[in-house]
């Protein structure tokens, strides 16, 4: 009876982390739906309409989970929320989740570790030590979890920048060449890429048109992305753009220097890839040969013996 106690406990537990967790996303806005409704007959949806098109468990949770995210961004040190930000920034979830719900959802998640710990414990009938070390295992791993899925968003997303770089510059080259201003060629990248390094020019090039120089913008670009490539084209435009060389030939030489790079970071990942393979090579196939080959002759041995 105990048991089925605990297993419903930790069902309903497992349940209410995940409407939390949903109720803490913000849901996405597609802004070319909203300009185009809005263009279309000049009237918006009204508050109770947008709310009403919103999930029912985010309307139900969602005012919960602001509440109590609002209460941890007063406790929190500003330091740390500003590195929050950044690091949710660089890995391009700030308009998903805002830092003090990313607190909230490690706070959720130690909760949700201690609760498990206790109740794997009593499934287990530990006690003592057994029971403290479960309990810090999972919350170790409560603490842990939402920060490796940020690591692992950041790299992939830098990543992806540092791929699409040479492409990117190449069709600027391109369009500087033919006629076209830096700001034109930005925004022909913007409407031929749908990527993370797109998104982030065009929005260099909206900060441009509101008027921020483009020294300044281009700096916030590379504190946005911290790709070293894109850093470093960034320094070398910037000081082109100081000294009035052509910005066309600033363009073509970073892109043939950056498809380089992009070869031999390609070289270097396929270099590395015979020592990834080890581990799982020593581990599970290396046995299964063993068993397979010297299976029958330890037999026979073992039965002549």
């Amino acid at each position: 009876m105990h048991v089925l106690l605990l297993l419903l406990g930790l069902a309903v537990l497992a349940s209410g982390a995940a409407l939390v967790f949903a109720a803490l996303r913000r849901p996405e806005i597609d802004a070319g739906a909203v300009l185009a409704e809005l263009e279309g007959d000049g009237l918006g949806l009204d508050e109770f309409t947008a709310q009403l098109r919103q999930p029912f468990m985010s309307r139900l949770v969602r005012p919960l989970g602001n509440q109590l995210a609002g209460r941890v961004g007063s406790l929190l040190p500003r330091q740390r929320t500003e590195q929050i930000r950044h690091k949710l920034l660089v890995a391009g979830l700030l308009d998903v989740i805002a830092p003090e719900e990313f607190v909230v959802l490690q706070a959720t998640a130690i909760g949700l570790g201690v609760l498990g710990g206790l109740i794997l414990g009593r499934l287990e009938g530990a006690h003592g030590f057994g029971l403290l070390r479960l309990i810090a295992v999972l919350v170790l791993f409560g603490v842990l979890a939402p920060a490796s899925w940020l690591s692992r968003k950041r790299e992939a997303r830098q990543a992806s920048i540092r791929r699409d770089l040479p492409d990117v510059l190449d069709l600027m080259a391109i369009s500087v060449e033919a006629g076209v201003g830096f700001e034109g060629a930005i925004e022909v990248v913007t409407r031929h890429f749908h990527t993370p390094l797109a998104n982030e020019f065009g929005r260099t090039l909206r900060e441009m048109e509101l008027g921020l120089p483009r020294r300044d913008a281009l700096q916030n670009l590379k504190r946005r992305t911290e790709v070293p490539e894109l850093s470093n084209f960034v320094l070398i435009l910037v000081q082109a753009d100081a000294l009035g060389m052509p910005i066309g030939r600033v363009l073509r030489t970073q892109a043939v220097e950056m498809r380089s790079k992009r070869r031999a970071w390609a070289r270097e990942k396929a270099a590395k890839l015979p020592v990834k393979i080890l581990v799982p090579l020593m581990i599970f196939i290396m046995p299964a040969l063993f068993v397979v080959i010297l299976g029958p002759a330890a037999m026979s041995i073992s039965k002549s013996f």
